[in-house]
């Protein structure tokens, strides 16, 4: 458990600078939207199912892969955790095309799809795409 809150705050603290974010397949960890929102961040999250998050979160149900543009504009930064290798392309597109930086982590084994920068986090690495 500590592992988990020292990487969602670490990933907190790299976003820090970030006005406004949207969390891409928030699913049911909420724990950094949360955070985010407490330290001043408007946070949105998405997900391709219903999910329930924190009040100060707004929550869109949206596929990355045919995204509603909208929910992306104006973001800072778009962030995911655990995102599998076939949303890393959709999601960095849309990163580009809203002028937004695009940070996230995989599960387990799986590498970045993605040209990325690498960044030690507690309990894993934080890949931020170029």
């Amino acid at each position: 458990m500590a592992h988990s809150r020292r990487n969602t705050e670490a990933i907190r603290d790299y976003l820090s600078d970030a006005d406004r974010v949207v969390e891409v397949g928030i699913g049911r960890r909420t724990d950094l939207a949360s955070v985010l929102s407490k330290s001043g961040v408007s946070v949105t999250a998405t997900d391709v199912h219903d999910r329930s998050v924190p009040d100060a979160v707004r929550f869109v149900r949206d596929d990355i892969v045919e995204p509603e543009m909208g929910v992306y504009e104006g973001a800072d930064a778009l962030v995911a955790r655990n995102l599998p290798p076939e949303l890393h392309r959709p999601t960095l597109t849309v990163a580009r095309a809203v002028d937004a930086t695009f940070a996230f982590t995989t599960l387990g084994g799986d590498q970045p799809t993605v040209p990325v920068e690498r960044k030690t986090i507690p309990g894993g690495t934080l890949f931020v795409a170029d």
